[in-house]
């Protein structure tokens, strides 16, 4: 893989400290897993990439890794290219895979310390009874990973995905599975790290986790990146909000006065729904309840609600490409 010296020239703190550029995957049968993917990750941010399954998440970071072979396209991680430089850009990124696959019969210390010298990383005791501890591992170090749960499984790849000090940390569904009490020591560690500098991407079906740790957003669907915005922007220009009318008496039917509002007949006729753009200056709601009042439609309450990230990212992978530009 190459990337033109544009891209790799300048390696400073103002500079991603991802590039991906030009990436495409097509595999033995045909299948074209990645479709001309271009994408920046700022240094120092949480990245969250959002996608149905089987869209290209987990072939995108793959690649990135240097685990899997881009079939055209470049990729610089920490100003290493992944292709000239794997061994240097490797070292730079810690990877928690989605597949739960460890040294069975090594112990958490010895799988752990192993992995932190085979990135060239020299001994350090208690860098890693740290980690262990904040992974609540410390206890289990000199088990056998065989005889360890699924869930303190999963705490020794992170832990052997942080034992070499990575820059980068990429986090591939790193909730699936797991108990609620390593998911919140998980996050928990990953504000810390980003506190100090890491650069995390994760990917996720768990959306209110994107929506509350992200920063920026990327969705990807059927091997295409159709968004990548930061998150409050994102939802700022795709969010929608409702306001939701209780009717004193039910509707059957809107007159046709009103078809100039979004509004929607529910909860068999006892509510109306009326949708409006964030963007907008004028929401038309003082307008819409002059209306209603001159058609003699009463509510006794109201109610407003946003789209949530899920409401967005639905709306996303359903929408035809060509409303997505």
């Amino acid at each position: 893989m190459h990337i033109p010296p544009s891209v790799t020239a300048n390696a400073d703190s103002a500079a991603p400290i991802i590039s991906v550029r030009g990436v495409n995957k097509t595999y033995a049968g045909g299948f074209q897993a990645l479709k001309n993917i271009n994408l920046d990750i700022r240094r120092g941010e949480i990245f969250a990439l959002l996608g149905p399954n089987g869209a290209g998440k987990t072939t995108l970071i793959s690649i990135i890794c240097g685990i899997v072979k881009a079939s055209a396209g470049g990729i610089i991680a920490d100003g290493h290219d992944i292709g000239r430089d794997y061994r240097a850009a490797r070292s730079a990124i810690g990877l928690v895979p989605q597949e739960l696959h460890t040294d069975a019969f090594e112990s958490v210390w010895a799988t752990v310390t192993f992995s932190r010298g085979l990135f060239g990383k020299p001994p350090n005791p208690a860098y890693l009874e740290k980690l262990l501890r904040d992974l609540s591992l410390w206890d289990k170090r000199g088990e056998k990973i065989l005889a360890l749960s699924g869930g303190m499984k999963r705490r020794v790849l992170i832990a052997k995905a942080l034992s070499h000090e990575p820059t980068i940390l990429f986090l591939d569904e790193p909730s699936a599975g797991v108990d609620v009490e390593l998911r919140h020591d998980m996050w928990r560690m990953v504000r810390e790290l980003r506190a100090q500098g890491t650069t995390i991407i994760l990917t996720t079906h768990y959306i209110e986790e994107a929506e509350d740790m992200a920063d920026r957003i990327g969705v990807i669907s059927k091997g295409e990146l159709i968004v990548v915005e930061d998150k409050a922007v994102l939802m700022r220009k795709l969010g929608k909000k409702q306001l939701t009318l209780i009717l004193r008496q039910p509707l059957t039917e809107l007159p046709t006065e009103l078809s100039a509002w979004a509004l929607a007949i529910s909860d068999d006729g006892h509510s109306l729904v009326y949708s409006f753009d964030t963007q907008k200056e004028e929401t038309g709601i003082a307008e819409l309840l002059r209306a209603l009042s001159a058609h003699g439609i009463e509510f006794k309450d109201l109610r407003s609600s946003e789209s949530s990230l899920e409401d967005i990212f639905v709306s996303l992978v359903h929408q035809p490409k060509e409303s997505q530009a």
